[in-house]
C-alpha cells in the first residue's frame, strides 16, 4: 500500500460492505479511522460488528428501506460502492435508487463522496481512453453509471470524486477459471483492463490522505497485457486447464490511468496485471 495518513476528525461510512467494501473498511479501521459499513443481508450484521465496524442495514429497492437508521449518515465521508443490478430496466431504476440516496446525503454531515463507478462507462473505440471520453457505452449498466455520476457531480452540498475501476482481481477472484478449457475464444489479441483489490484500497486510500475532491480518476494497471497471455498466465499459475484464443482484435478499448498517476503521484503495487496473479 501506498503510505497514508489521515486526519483523526474524518469518520467514514462505507454503502456496501461486500467483495471490496469490507476489506476497504478493515484496511481504514487499521488507520484509527471511525468506520460505519453497511449491508443488505441482516445475516452480515454480526461479521461487520466483529471486525469493529458499526454495521447498518441499508438497500435500494429503488427506495432506501424504511427501517434505516439515519446515523449511518452521520459521517465526514462517504463512499458510495453499490453496483447497477443486473434488470432490463437499469438505465431507469439505478437512477432512482440514487435519487433516494441523494435524499439522505442532503440532509446529513456528509461533505465528501467517494463514488467507485467502473470503465464499462466507456464506450469500445479500439484505443486509448481518458476521463474526458464522452462516448456512451452500449450496455445499459454503463450508461446507468454515467447517470448517476451525473447526478452526484451535480451536487452543491457536497464534493464527489469518482474512481472508475477496470475489473476486480485479487486473492479469492482468480480469473484462471473464467475461461478454462475453453476453445476458439476470440480478440485474443485484445487488451485486458483489470486491477488487483489491493490497488483499488490503495487508490481510495491515496483520494482521501491527498483531498483529491471533485475529480474524476480511472484506475486500472498501467499494463494491458492481451487476453491470451494474461487469461493463459492466469490458468497456468493456479493450474486450470488453459484456453485457447484465436488472434486479432476488435470492439476492445485502452483505459488510461495517466491522470491518477502523473496529476497525484499514486503509485500502483502492480503494474502488470500479470504480476497480480500471485496474490
Amino acid at each position: 500500500m501506498n503510505k497514508t495518513y489521515f486526519k483523526r476528525e474524518n469518520s467514514i461510512s462505507i454503502l456496501g460492505c461486500g467483495w471490496l467494501g469490507l476489506p476497504l473498511a478493515r484496511y481504514l479501521l487499521k488507520k484509527s479511522m471511525a468506520i460505519k459499513g453497511s449491508t443488505t443481508n441482516s445475516k452480515k450484521l454480526n461479521e461487520l460488528k466483529r471486525f469493529g465496524i458499526e454495521p447498518y442495514q441499508i438497500s435500494f429497492d429503488p427506495n432506501i428501506n424504511k427501517n434505516f437508521n439515519q446515523e449511518f449518515f452521520h459521517s465526514d465521508i462517504l463512499i458510495v460502492n453499490f453496483p447497477p443490478q443486473r434488470r432490463q430496466d437499469i438505465e431507469s431504476f439505478h437512477p432512482l435508487q440514487f435519487k433516494s440516496l441523494l435524499s439522505q446525503i442532503r440532509k446529513s454531515t456528509i461533505r465528501k463522496v467517494i463514488f467507485i463507478s467502473s470503465t464499462s462507462v466507456y464506450a469500445n473505440t479500439n484505443g486509448l481512453v481518458y476521463e474526458s471520453n464522452k462516448i456512451n457505452p452500449e450496455k445499459g449498466s454503463g450508461k446507468a453509471l454515467r447517470l448517476v455520476e451525473s447526478m452526484l457531480l451535480q451536487e452543491k452540498g457536497f464534493k464527489t470524486s469518482i474512481i472508475r475501476f477496470g475489473g476486480l482481481i485479487g486473492y479469492d477472484r482468480k480469473p484462471g477459471r473464467f475461461f478454462t478449457g475453453k476453445k476458439d475464444l476470440k480478440n485474443g489479441e485484445a487488451p485486458v483492463n483489470l486491477i488487483h483489490l489491493d490497488d483499488c484500497i490503495g487508490v481510495i486510500s491515496h483520494i482521501i490522505e491527498n483531498e483529491l475532491w471533485g475529480e474524476i480518476y480511472n484506475a486500472c494497471c498501467p499494463e494491458h497485457p492481451n487476453r491470451k497471455d494474461f487469461y493463459e498466465a492466469a490458468a497456468k499459475i493456479h493450474h486450470f486447464q488453459i484456453p485457447e484464443f484465436n488472434s486479432g482484435k476488435s470492439n476492445y478499448k485502452i483505459i488510461s490511468s495517466k491522470k491518477l498517476i502523473e496529476e497525484t503521484h499514486y503509485n500502483f503495487q502492480f503494474e502488470s496485471p500479470i504480476d497480480a496473479l500471485k496474490f
